[in-house]
């Protein structure tokens, strides 16, 4: 081994602390970036790859089995199209469910049923998840992308159908294309037809291009004039599903990037300071490499290679921890639409190790740099004893205050060497600015799931009118009116004891000028004010011909609260219907495309539209399950059946936002941030090291003078405090503004505008609390060399040089 190959060794070896620092610094750098880089890689893999690979539908569209016959719908294609599969029999309904465990409830939605003979085709190949694909009559198998906490053997009853059909589930399958809720052989589905309710077919094309929007359209548009006019009663391009993928993984996307950022800056902090303190400790030590033949070009040499081994350690596992962290994000990804094995993509660690290595090689060369200008004799002379006389105007203000004599000596050790201490205030800071970030992401994703849960009712009643959602336009005809019974379940609700308030809910979907797709209508009857929807601007809709909209309907309209828009209701003869626009709500589900409003506003649009359901809220101390078979009785099954009401399960790709991605996230800042804070220690346990070993002989007088061990390691550990409370400051100021830039960056990544109340989640105690927390990080990062002082012997500390 060479000569300066040994000074390394022995550097790396004798400075133990420093190598610890930088090998964190740098692993919690290379981790965070890493798995940055990998997500946003890898942020379009799962969705392409999986549509590829099971055929996914570019175009599916929804037909009126009353316009149109199947037999027409075979032969339906056109130039752009490359393969076709269907039609399939559709038909939409609410049923009950029970489970085998015992738990009974009404399934939170209507499902969209398809009748298909088995999963495979030549378009929208579906996958079996768990169980088995039906093989006879009462046999049904649920998507797994539903949301519905119906698990293997569970059964669902269709109460508002003749007969009541009952079906198992016996199998969960996941479409690419979300095609539909649930599946059943062909000759099931006419059980679950209404007799005068909603009947369709569904087709799914395959295009030969379908890259864009206008392409896709293009297609849409020679299909729908190759049948009778008003057969198409709904489409869905692939685009509006590849965008939902993307978008969730873009969450990610600005939150890792401020921790990699940290950690790159942290980077620079700690290894510039790291290396300038060993060089400042170190004179006597390069003055005698000098003066046996070091050149200036091998001391720094020396000194950066120092640096770079302990960081080149931290790098190899910042490399492996990124990777261990992001396989279980990716491996979501690929469970959720069955796709191939998603990799990390080599050249991003290669890009990563890159950037986070020069940036060290540079910081330490800059630092080094001083060691090679210095002459040997003057490095020798000098030594590593501090410049005299440096604080003695802060020693002398201490000594004036009335505290024990070892605190006003900690308290004034800062300032005989500002600049170590302000490279360790910058350290706590950067622990604060992680601690005040991840606990306002964790307040702000609680506030969104919070906001997110409108519906806080006690007890639904389901199957009051035939669903108008998911499927094809409802067809009017002879029967018991919907409207009818949907009075008469209104009538029964108000008059039941216990009943505190309740609103009718009716489905529907529609369009208007500038929309791709059809968008949801939820329409009210009575007062809806209480279901919770959080206002982000104007207000709720008191009236016909108002409506509340959230703000990415807003955006993709291109228009603001105040204006009017008029849309297609999507049913049966629909008819234009004009809006103004009152309000904006948070609403994070279908991306915020969602119309709010009155039933009265669709009653010349959709006149044979009536409530499904009726939300119920009941007064204090009233039984839910009491209540709802009550009401069941008195409803007499002829205008639905009541229930408890039980919540859906967004599922971990959910466009609304599962609960799986705010764990995520949670988790992730926690283990980033315990990263940042023990780095930041660290940083403060190599500054007090240094410090410490500067001033031994100073401890020597002390103890000679009647300073005992207890009162040593207070006067160290004191000598941190003033440092860590300056960092704490300016930390959780620099944290709150990182939080106020990073959440609306994740949220306009999910394509959602934040409301204030998502942001405003700091308080005056929580962020006392918080600068008090850098206080805190300071005293851990000192404890470590406040023992050493405090038992390190006079006689030794005095013969030290």
């Amino acid at each position: 081994m060479s000569a300066l190959g040994k000074v390394v060794r022995a550097g790396v070896a004798r400075r133990r602390v420093p190598a610890v620092v930088i090998c964190l610094t740098t692993l919690m750098a290379v981790a965070a970036s890493v798995l940055a880089g990998t997500l946003l890689v890898s942020s379009r893999a799962p969705f392409t790859t999986a549509f590829g690979k099971q055929h996914g539908a570019h175009l599916s569209v929804q037909y009126d089995a009353n316009k149109v016959k199947s037999a027409a719908l075979k032969g339906s294609s056109g130039d752009g199209v490359s393969a076709t599969a269907g039609p399939f029999r559709t038909t939409t309904a609410s049923p009950v469910f029970s489970a085998p465990d015992g738990m009974r409830g009404t399934v939170p939605r209507p499902l969209t049923v398809i009748g298909r003979s088995h999963p495979g085709g030549a378009v929208d190949r579906l996958t079996l998840t768990e169980g088995r694909w039906p093989r006879g009559a009462g046999e049904i198998t649920l998507s797994a992308d539903a949301g519905l906490p119906i698990t293997l053997g569970g059964k669902l009853t269709f109460e508002a159908l003749p007969g009541k059909p009952t079906l198992t589930v016996v199998g969960l399958a996941r479409s690419v294309s979300r095609t539909g809720d649930a599946w059943v052989l062909p000759a099931q589905i006419g059980a679950l037809t209404p007799q005068h309710g909603p009947r369709g077919y569904e087709m799914l094309y395959r295009l030969n291009s379908a890259s864009t929007k206008s392409q896709v359209a293009a297609v849409r548009k020679e299909l729908t004039a190759s049948v009778p006019a008003g057969s198409v009663a709904g489409t869905r391009s692939w685009l509006t599903l590849k965008a939902a993928s993307e978008r969730e993984t873009a969450v990610y996307i600005p939150f890792l990037l401020a921790f990699g950022g940290l950690g790159l800056v942290m980077s620079v902090l700690i290894v510039g300071n790291v290396v300038a303190g060993t060089v400042g400790a170190g004179l006597r030590r390069i003055g005698i490499l000098k003066a046996v033949g070091f050149t200036p070009h091998q001391v720094v040499r020396a000194y950066l290679a120092q640096a770079l081994v302990p960081a080149a350690v931290g790098a190899a596992l910042g490399v492996v921890a990124g990777h261990l962290t992001a396989v279980p994000l990716l491996q979501e990804a690929e469970n959720a639409y069955s796709s191939t094995p998603l990799t990390i993509a080599p050249w991003v660690d290669a890009a990563v190790l890159a950037v986070v290595l020069g940036v060290v090689a540079l910081t330490a060369w800059l630092s080094a740099w001083r060691a090679g200008r210095l002459r040997a004799v003057d490095a020798i002379a000098v030594g590593r004893a501090a410049r005299p006389g440096r604080g003695r105007w802060a020693a002398g203000l201490a000594a004036r205050l009335p505290l024990p004599r070892p605190v006003c000596l900690g308290l004034a050790r800062p300032f005989g060497r500002p600049a170590r201490a302000l490279a360790m205030a910058a350290a706590v800071g950067f622990g604060a600015v992680a601690v005040t970030f991840t606990l306002g992401l964790g307040s702000s994703l609680n506030s969104i799931m919070d906001a997110r849960q409108h519906d806080n009712s006690d007890v639904t009643v389901a199957s009051v009118a035939t669903p108008q959602t998911g499927g094809p336009p409802q067809a009017p005809g002879p029967g018991e009116d919907d409207i009818s019974r949907a009075s008469a379940a209104a009538r029964v609700i108000a008059a039941q004891p216990g009943t505190r308030a309740y609103y009718g809910l009716a489905e529907t979907r529609a369009n208007a000028l500038g929309l791709s797709d059809d968008i949801d209508v939820t329409a009210f009857t009575g007062d809806a004010s209480w279901a919770d929807y959080r206002l982000m601007s104007g207000r709720w809709f008191t009236k016909a011909g108002e409506a509340v909209v959230p703000s990415g309907l807003l955006k993709q309209l291109g228009v603001k609260v105040g204006d009017t828009v008029t849309f297609t209701a999507a049913v049966e003869n629909g008819k234009p219907f004009t809006v103004r626009i009152v309000g904006e709500v948070f609403e994070t589900s279908n991306f915020g495309t969602l119309l709010l409003t009155d039933l009265a506003t669709l009653k010349k649009s959709a006149p044979n539209l009536a409530p499904r359901s009726y939300q119920i809220k009941l007064n204090s101390g009233t039984n839910a399950r009491s209540y709802a078979t009550a009401l069941t009785a008195a409803l007499k099954e002829k205008a639905g059946s009541a229930h408890e009401k039980l919540e859906a399960h967004a599922g971990p790709l959910d466009d609304s936002g599962g609960s799986d991605i705010v764990d995520s996230l949670n988790a992730l800042g926690a283990m980033l941030t315990l990263m940042i804070v023990a780095v930041a220690a660290l940083g403060v346990l190599n500054g007090v090291v240094l410090d410490t070993r500067e001033r031994v002989q100073e401890l020597g007088v002390h103890k000679a003078l009647g300073m005992t061990p207890r009162q040593t390691a207070v006067m160290v550990v004191t000598s941190v405090v003033l440092t860590g409370l300056a960092g704490g400051a300016g930390g959780v100021l620099l944290g709150r503004a990182l939080h106020h830039w990073i959440v609306p960056a994740m949220g306009e990544g999910a394509g959602v505008t934040l409301p204030d109340f998502v942001l405003a989640v700091y308080h005056a105690p929580q962020l006392a609390l918080l600068v008090l927390g850098g206080v805190l990080i300071a005293v851990l990062g000192a404890l470590l060399p406040a023992g050493w002082a405090a038992r390190i012997r006079t006689a030794t500390a005095l013969r030290t040089e």
